[in-house]
């Protein structure tokens, strides 16, 4: 039984559950920073690792969040409350339910500003822009359309405000609506251009690129980034799971559920590879080119190939669906929470939440413009900017922390009737390597990760 009252939302089938919570994990992590995070770190062997990491750890540390979610019925910080409450525990892990409202909150500020990016080059490739692009000329156009503070805070503007629209408008009539509509189109426009890259690509070498090992490439930092990219990829810690497992009636199999988001999202990841490397290989780009891949090196491309108009035009409407499914799931945990506090007024709570997230986002949306140079924090040593800042801050600490937190509550303070009665008729099998996952595995591999993130093996190397 739950412990909590249920809510009136409550998603209509299963397909649209599924539909939506892909849409939310499905995003630039997929699209933008899977493809060069790839290349970057050896190709087909870290496809491999990165693979394992998705279904070894991934599907039960998802299926986790989502158990919380659905067994509180709330946002996630009534959620975690109430669940704290139930198994009387500390009430230190009510940080839980902040935190998974935090990361989506400034996460959306700065997520909003690259998804403004996209939003700008999908207006330049309609345009034929990038006709005869070469790499200085790509390299100063970016450096060109960032640099106009009131051009991007408009944009910034404008996808934050069709992000709140579809939120204002609830489950079924906003969240759910929109999903049925932007993720088949999502998967006809990316397997449009898999199509277009195996005609006009060196399909060829992105296969082998992307599925022929090398494990000799493959160093300790590779496993590490395939771990962190797992986690980022999904959306594990930022509050999407709680809050969407939240609206999860009890016949959906939490396990099932998570598998598929994991295939789903996972699918999306690969044929966005499929996507781009053909064209980057065909085109004699580097395929391991950086964060630079998508907004710098791609353009080249688009601009000296058959068809490159056509091509880099459908690219940006799938970058932008992308961004905007994600988006979706990031402003959602935050109207949650804040439509508990003031009953009935969800446009309301989605209109000041969709400011609120705009205001905080300007921040890092001049990072690139005039304030490029202001390091808030640089009195601590810090030498970063707001957007290096919030991204940082988001990506790097509390997002794995949250994950490592969820996966030691969900392992180690939910009760054994509690599993047995969210897992329903699911194995022992799974149930034991469910525990096994969130208990000890999860907890030690985020643990590697969050002290790699902050720099700690030099600290202890140093100590010792």
């Amino acid at each position: 039984m739950t412990i909590a009252a249920e809510t009136q939302n409550s998603w209509s089938s299963r397909p649209a559950f599924l539909m939506a919570t892909i849409g939310g994990a499905v995003g630039l992590g997929n699209l933008w920073r899977f493809p060069y995070i790839a290349g970057e770190y050896g190709g087909g062997g870290f496809v491999i690792v990165y693979l394992a990491f998705v279904f070894l750890l991934g599907v039960p540390l998802m299926a986790g969040e989502m158990l919380l979610g659905r067994r509180g019925h709330r946002s996630p910080v009534n959620s975690i409350a109430a669940l704290v409450r139930d198994e009387n525990a500390k009430p230190f892990w009510k940080s839980i339910g902040w935190i998974s409202i935090l990361v989506p909150f400034v996460g959306l500020s700065y997520y909003a500003v690259v998804a403004a990016w996209a939003i700008d080059y999908l207006v330049l490739a309609g345009a034929n822009a990038f006709s005869g692009f070469d790499a200085i000329t790509s390299q100063n156009t970016f450096g060109e359309q960032i640099d106009r503070p009131v051009l991007q805070a408009f944009l910034h503007a404008l996808f934050v405000a069709l992000t709140v629209w579809v939120v204002a408008a609830g489950i079924n009539k906003g969240i759910e609506r929109a999903s049925r509509i932007l993720m088949p189109a999502l998967f006809i426009v990316i397997i449009a251009l898999v199509m277009y890259g195996a005609v006009s690509g060196d399909f060829a070498t992105a296969a082998k690129f992307l599925f022929n090992p090398d494990f000799s490439a493959l160093t300790g930092e590779s496993f590490l980034v395939a771990l962190g990219q797992a986690l980022f990829s999904l959306g594990i810690g930022v509050g999407l799971m709680i809050t969407y497992g939240s609206y999860m009636p009890r016949e959906y199999s939490l396990r099932t559920s998570a598998t598929v988001i994991c295939v789903g999202d996972t699918v999306a990841a690969l044929l966005a590879g499929f996507a781009i490397f053909p064209v980057v290989f065909a085109s004699g780009l580097d395929p391991a080119e950086g964060p630079g891949l998508i907004f710098v090196t791609l353009p080249i491309a688009f601009g000296n190939m058959p068809g490159g108009h056509l091509f880099g035009t459908l690219f940006f409407i799938l970058l932008l669906f992308a961004a905007y499914t994600s988006a979706i799931g990031m402003l959602e945990p935050v109207v949650a929470w804040l439509e508990e506090r003031k009953p009935g007024r969800r446009k309301q709570m989605a209109i000041i939440a969709g400011l609120a997230v705009w205001v905080l986002g300007l921040g890092s949306v001049f990072s690139f413009s005039f304030m490029a140079d202001f390091q808030p924090l640089s009195f601590l040593g810090i030498e970063k900017n707001f957007f290096g800042i919030a991204d940082f801050t988001v990506a790097n600490v509390l997002a794995p922390v949250n994950a490592f937190l969820i996966a030691l509550f969900a392992g180690w303070v939910l009760r054994s009737f509690v599993i047995d009665e969210e897992f329903g008729s699911d194995s022992m099998a799974w149930k034991s390597y469910w525990r096994l996952a969130n208990r000890v595995l999860a907890p030690a591999a985020l643990l590697i990760v969050l002290v790699d993130l902050l720099g700690g093996w030099e600290y202890l190397r140093r100590a010792l």
